[in-house]
């Protein structure tokens, strides 16, 4: 990167200073475009409004009108319109204003996009980022999380980072993979002071499919994912100062592919699990996480699999409807210490 390359508002990275969640993708988005000139953008409001969380705010004055473009209220369309572009040789990043409303664009990404390497036509370097997740009294069509309606696409990649460090590189990755990737931030980390990192000026990528351990234990796994990576920290830190419980944190990243061995190696090291998803419970991660363990590691359990999810319901506007909507950190507590003392 140059003092001309970069603009002033994406300088932090360079000048040592933290970033947000929401300003690593940004920084990712301006590095991948700069560095690759067949990247390009698409999406609502992404140009002169600089998009609704203002994660490509200045990019269409650096960029051009033919890299940054303005799209119509048409995801099915303007994803459709990605997948041409990337069958001709570009890497298109398309955003989803807000990830509730990918349900349009459902039939080009799972009948199209995502078949395309199978079928004989070819790769399909494309992108589908855009925030999910509850938290901020979105209500029900802007606080959604859309993973498991596309986790059984055989051909599709699924990325949910939790924390800056990992968005930026999981972000550049994904745009360097030639698989269709969907790639989903929580826009209740966007901003979160907590979660304000110095990154590297480097070039760096996070590579698809490989868990992190978020936090070593010796008493119980919590598999987990975006924003309940850190509700599952603060329940882990109580159990700790409360019980005495050491709780070993595995933070997904990809959902797909699953890192398995990063999830049976830990079950087999504490014997107890408990998986924690912001997402529905019913047709939930946790199940397909459970079987995978029942199959792999069943004899190495002295406890039963427990989850902590969201109840099956719309997300309700109502703040304290939402709450209780959501996994919080007392349930999470709750249920380690049922599986601790089991």
């Amino acid at each position: 990167m140059t003092e001309q390359t970069v603009p002033e508002h994406l300088s932090k990275t360079r000048n040592g200073e933290p970033v947000t969640l929401l300003e690593a993708v940004s920084e990712a988005l301006f590095e991948e475009m700069t560095r690759d000139e067949n990247i390009f953008l698409l999406g609502e409001d992404i140009g002169v409004y600089g998009g609704a969380f203002k994660v490509t705010r200045g990019f269409l004055e650096h960029f051009g009108a033919s890299r940054v473009v303005d799209t119509p209220i048409a995801e099915g369309g303007f994803t459709g319109a990605a997948a041409g572009a990337a069958h001709a040789g570009l890497r298109p990043v398309v955003e989803i204003q807000f990830m509730d409303f990918i349900s349009p664009a459902y039939d080009v990404i799972t009948n199209y996009i995502a078949t395309s390497l199978y079928r004989g036509a070819g790769p399909m370097p494309l992108v589908i980022r855009g925030p999910v997740g509850g938290g901020n009294r979105g209500g029900p069509f802007h606080s959604q999380n859309v993973e498991m309606a596309f986790f059984h696409t055989p051909g599709l990649k699924i990325v949910y980072p939790s924390t800056a460090y990992d968005a930026k590189g999981l972000l550049k990755a994904a745009i360097r993979d030639d698989n269709p990737v969907l790639f989903e931030e929580h826009k209740g980390l966007y901003r979160a002071p907590a979660l304000r990192e110095v990154l590297p000026d480097e070039d760096y990528t996070v590579p698809l499919g490989v868990a992190r351990t978020a936090r070593e234990g010796t008493d119980l796994t919590i598999v987990t994912y975006g924003a309940m990576v850190h509700k599952s920290a603060e329940a882990a830190d109580r159990l700790q100062d409360e019980d005495g419980v050491s709780v070993e944190i595995i933070d997904l990243r990809t959902l797909l592919p699953m890192d398995d061995e990063a999830i049976i190696t830990s079950v087999k090291k504490t014997g107890r699990l408990l998986i924690v998803h912001e997402d529905t419970r019913t047709g939930g991660i946790a199940g397909e996480i459970a079987m995978r363990v029942s199959e792999s590691a069943f004899e190495w359990l002295d406890a039963p699999m427990l989850r902590v999810t969201a109840i099956d319901a719309p997300v309700p506007y109502s703040g304290s409807l939402e709450d209780y909507f959501l996994p919080q950190t007392d349930d999470i507590v709750e249920a380690a210490r049922y599986l601790a003392g089991y």
